[in-house]
């Protein structure tokens, strides 16, 4: 269990899922750069968080901008959507009658990744209202703005495990103030940070080969 003042940014586990250094980079060293996807991104996403606005159609109230934590992950941070429908199963709910099944929705500006970013930081948000509502949610899901498309995820135990291991490995790099080397990928020309990460670098020969190269250079020269 961590303390409140431990709290990381939940919104982090993407970035982590898609790339520890980027992670590190905002998180720790507080660096960022824009570019259009980034700036699209909080376009679309801001359409999403109209503060904490709870609409009731019938037996389904949806409420956005919802802030969320948990002492379990030591994460925190704001749901998309969180749609309530009212459930013998569900959880009661201040002013509203009757009982309410949670089922957080998240919004994303393109279309699904090939990682489970998005699955993950969703199954988070999960996990954080199951703690602060005592209650069990089996699925939630991804609203993808370039197909305007819903799909649904499962919460299974495998991606709950993999969720609780990305936060403790995150808690683990922010308390050391590590940022991990780069690993070069497909998604680094897309990243808004390749300025600051600068990837390429990696490809670049060490110090060690140009004075080896050097050395045998001279060598072959003098035995001339």
């Amino acid at each position: 269990m961590y303390n409140e003042d431990e709290y990381l940014m939940l919104s982090g586990l993407q970035h982590f899922c898609f790339c520890r250094r980027q992670w590190a980079l905002i998180h720790i060293e507080q660096q960022w750069a824009e570019n259009e996807r980034t700036v699209d991104g909080q376009l679309f996403h801001a359409v999403a968080h109209d503060k904490e606005r709870m609409e009731k159609r019938g037996n389904l109230l949806i409420t956005r901008g919802l802030t969320v934590k948990s002492s379990q992950l030591g994460l925190s941070g704001i749901c998309d959507v969180v749609e309530f429908h009212k459930s013998e199963n569900g959880v009661s709910l201040f002013s509203y009658e009757g009982l309410w099944e949670p089922y957080p929705v998240e919004y994303k500006k393109g279309l699904p990744k090939e990682n489970e970013a998005d699955e993950v930081q969703l199954c988070a948000q999960a996990i954080c209202l199951e703690e602060m509502l005592a209650c069990h949610i089996p699925c939630g899901s991804l609203f993808y703005g370039e197909n305007r498309r819903r799909t649904t995820v499962e919460f299974t135990d495998q991606l709950r495990a993999r969720v609780c291991d990305m936060a403790r490995e995150m808690h683990e790099l922010w308390e050391k103030g590590h940022t991990p080397k780069v690993k070069p990928q497909k998604g680094c020309n897309a990243c808004s940070l390749k300025e600051i990460c600068v990837p390429k670098l990696t490809r670049a020969k060490p110090v060690s080969a140009y004075i080896e190269e050097m050395l045998s250079g001279s060598l072959e020269t003098v035995g001339k």
